[in-house]
């Protein structure tokens, strides 16, 4: 039977961060279609339609807190969370500023931590599913990205410690995306951003491997998912 997206994720309620733009707003795009609720967490929400959202930075551990369970409240509960929020700074270790460095820790791996701590009594509840989002270069290392790969490499293991302690209890799959034509590369030095995006990958196919993950029936798990265009050359 051919996956088609309409109903998989039925009435599911489910948390986003990053759900403003890119990879994010189009996983709120494709739980919409699968006829999910979707909540978004972000810094600025001011572009946000046909979603409820929470203006949040997911560093800030308590005020994830307090806005996972705000959410949750509304919401009557949570069936799944899709940790998409990330930056990056690009540059060679010395030349990167160590506050912009340890930002990018605090959003791409303690933002991902707290959210899904946060969540974690109602996902529990509901035997229900985490999708975090690593990516191509969190199993392969390229220079002048120490902070990104550092950050990516930890969100890979903590996933798969996540999985290993929760298993029979939530679902838990590692989202492994290569690049995509988002504006994550906008604020990036000229030399780091793609010369050519015709290796790109289109975020609503990624977004639909979200939901395909999400959606799987009870007792089958989606643990990793590597998905990239077709010509990618970060992964392998």
């Amino acid at each position: 039977m051919a996956f088609t997206l309409t109903n998989q994720l039925q009435n599911s309620v489910v948390l986003i961060t990053g759900g403003a733009s890119g990879l994010g707003a189009a996983v709120v795009q494709a739980v919409t279609a699968a006829g999910g609720f979707p909540i978004v967490l972000d810094r600025d929400i001011s572009q946000v339609s046909g979603a409820k959202a929470y203006q949040v930075d997911v560093s800030d551990t308590a005020a994830v807190t307090a806005a996972v369970a705000e959410a949750a409240a509304e919401a009557g509960g949570l069936d799944a969370v899709v940790t998409a929020a990330g930056i990056d700074r690009c540059g060679r270790l010395e030349d990167v500023d160590a506050t912009e460095w340890e930002r990018v820790i605090g959003v791409n791996l303690l933002g991902t931590v707290s959210v899904v701590r946060a969540a974690m009594p109602w996902l529990k509840e509901r035997h229900g599913r985490v999708v975090t989002v690593a990516s191509s270069l969190g199993i392969k290392a390229v220079g002048e990205a120490t902070a990104y790969c550092a950050s990516k490499f930890a969100v890979v293991g903590f996933s798969r410690s996540l999985a290993a302690e929760n298993r029979g209890i939530i679902g838990v799959t590692t989202l492994i995306p290569s690049g995509m034509k988002t504006r994550f590369f906008d604020d990036r030095d000229e030399k780091y951003k793609p010369q050519d995006d015709s290796r790109l990958n289109d975020p609503a196919r990624v977004a639909d491997a979200v939901v395909f993950a999400l959606a799987q029936p009870k007792g089958c798990e989606v643990r990793e998912l590597v998905i990239c265009h077709e010509e990618e050359d970060s992964w392998p």
